[in-house]
């Protein structure tokens, strides 16, 4: 589903984000990818969205070469992957049911399909009774429900989920990692990037750890020991 065949990443004042990457992660699979801060956590989820591009190699998303994706075509992508960001990035002047039809509408959905889909993503995050509040009267956990059910609009083959749960109390980060375990039971890949051990030692999945930007363990039932 994710592939990187042999990825890395200057930048021009020549720090070094990515060397040589080589992973693969399988459809449907739970992976959590996990290191230090500046060990290229983010970096890695820039370069799958196509926020920034490889110096070299190779990165494909379901079977698409996205290396060197033309801007035109990024929309597309980001169709096929959802993201959710730690800071939940929601329209203020919109209300919740709003926010999630405007990725629809930037879409070309039609309204009748909006007025479908928006009302069964509430579902799934549970949030169906604050469709017309605004985030700013949201908790920070209900406002990460709104940005989940967001990036499921389009149903997208893989969520990449970029510190998620990090401004969260332990009871929200409960229910943020409950919700990503069902989507990814109905077979959507998740990569999570996070800094929290705890988390990712109770899910008992694959552990992919970074440093200084290289891949320095994976194992597939494994614990975040660094």
């Amino acid at each position: 589903m994710i592939t990187l065949k042999g990825v890395s990443k200057v930048y021009p004042d020549g720090t070094v984000g990515l060397k040589n990457i080589h992973l693969r992660i399988e459809p449907g699979e739970f992976a959590s990818m996990v290191g230090k801060s500046g060990s290229g956590k983010t970096t890695l989820a820039k370069l799958l969205i196509a926020e920034e591009h490889p110096s070299h190699g190779v990165i494909e998303v379901g079977g698409w070469d996205i290396t060197r994706i033309r801007q035109r075509d990024v929309p597309l992508l980001r169709r096929q992957i959802g993201v959710i960001f730690q800071d939940f990035k929601l329209l203020s002047s919109r209300t919740v049911f709003e926010n999630i039809a405007f990725a629809l509408q930037v879409a070309g959905a039609p309204p009748a399909h909006i007025r479908t889909v928006v009302p069964q993503l509430l579902e799934i995050v549970n949030l169906k009774e604050k469709a017309h509040k605004y985030p700013v009267q949201l908790s920070g956990g209900e406002a990460q429900r709104v940005a989940i059910a967001r990036a499921l609009v389009h149903r997208p083959k893989v969520i990449v989920a970029d510190e998620p749960t990090g401004n969260l109390d332990a009871i929200n980060t409960e229910e943020i990692m409950d919700i990503l375990r069902r989507i990814n039971k109905f077979g959507t890949t998740i990569l999570l990037i996070t800094h929290n051990r705890e988390i990712v030692n109770r899910l008992g999945k694959r552990v992919i750890v970074l440093e200084d930007g290289e891949v320095v363990s994976d194992v597939k039932h494994g614990k975040y020991r660094l």
